[in-house]
């Protein structure tokens, strides 16, 4: 079978996508795994599918599995590429503006901006609202604060996971757990441990993490270092994808490290937070959804038999 590509980047988190709109591929674990092996395939932090939406007022389904061949439930960082793909090749009117595509944890409004010749140039995303219950991660540590979100308007108590100790083969970590679609454990870098996530061993503990006891679906794991400057929050962060190791970026990572950061008192509710691969701009609104904005660039497309 030959299946028609495109390579497409947000911040060097890279994915395969493949129009799917027929709704009648179905790749498995070990296909999945090839296209994204950097040596024998294409090469790719994961695939995604662009399928018919589930969901009445949304352009199409964002179908994601990881390079291990795992479903997603939701990539940030992919979900601006699907809106590359959708308005470059025309299934999205350029001049419309804004869409709203689908994903298993939801629908996903994104507003867009466009060069001289129509192609999107970057994106804002609301990627819905963070959910901090221990279930909701899912994670067996307890919850160890209560916080107060407010919820269309009406305020919402819930029970958080907030700067929680994990023993680890390199020491105490503390997390703070949040879902943004898919689970997320953040840890804020202490002097004593490593100041500067760049300068971390992450394949060492990375592994060991995502795959703790303690996140009975696993978990992505980021590694933070928030700096308080005049002309705003920055923040420095790594991370160790479930199912793909390191990347250069992660969306919901930044998006929840960005939440436990404010939510912690360690930054406001707006920050740049600093990846390998560039920079994403956050806000955590009053509304309690979370606004993502950055860049998403075509690499190559081409034609691969399977």
């Amino acid at each position: 079978m030959q299946l028609y590509f495109t390579k497409i980047h947000g911040i060097g988190n890279d994915f395969i996508v493949i129009d799917d709109l027929s709704n009648e591929l179905e790749l498995d674990s070990e296909q999945v795994a090839w296209l994204c092996d950097r040596h024998f395939g294409i090469g790719a932090d994961g695939v995604i599918l662009v399928r018919p939406p589930i969901r009445s007022g949304s352009i199409a389904y964002m179908h994601y599995i990881n390079a291990d061949g795992t479903l997603a439930e939701m990539c940030g960082n992919g979900i601006r590429c699907m809106a590359k793909y959708l308005v470059d090749k025309g299934f999205v009117t350029s001049g419309a503006e804004e869409f709203v595509a689908d994903t298993l944890a939801g629908p996903r409004p994104i507003w867009f901006e466009t060069d001289g010749e129509g192609k999107m140039t970057r994106a804002t995303v609301d990627m819905g609202m963070p959910a901090f219950e221990p279930t909701a991660i899912p994670t067996s540590l307890s919850a160890t604060n209560e916080v107060i979100v407010k919820t269309n308007g009406q305020e919402v108590r819930q029970y958080a996971v907030l700067d929680s100790v994990i023993p680890t083969a390199m020491g105490e970590l503390s997390f703070s757990c949040v879902n943004m679609g898919n689970p997320h454990a953040v840890t804020f870098l202490s002097p004593d441990f490593a100041a500067d996530p760049m300068e971390l061993d992450i394949k060492a503990i990375g592994p060991q993490l995502e795959t703790h006891s303690v996140f009975p679906e696993k978990a992505n794991i980021e590694f933070a270092a928030v700096l308080r400057e005049p002309d705003g929050d920055r923040i420095i962060m790594r991370v160790w994808e479930r199912g793909c190791g390191e990347t250069l970026a992660c969306g919901t990572g930044a998006c929840a490290t960005a939440v436990a950061a404010a939510i912690t008192g360690r930054a406001g509710r707006k920050a740049t937070v600093q990846l390998l691969g560039g920079e994403l701009e956050i806000e955590w609104l009053e509304n309690n959804h979370v606004m993502m904005t950055g860049p998403a660039m075509i690499v190559f497309e081409g034609t691969i038999k399977i």
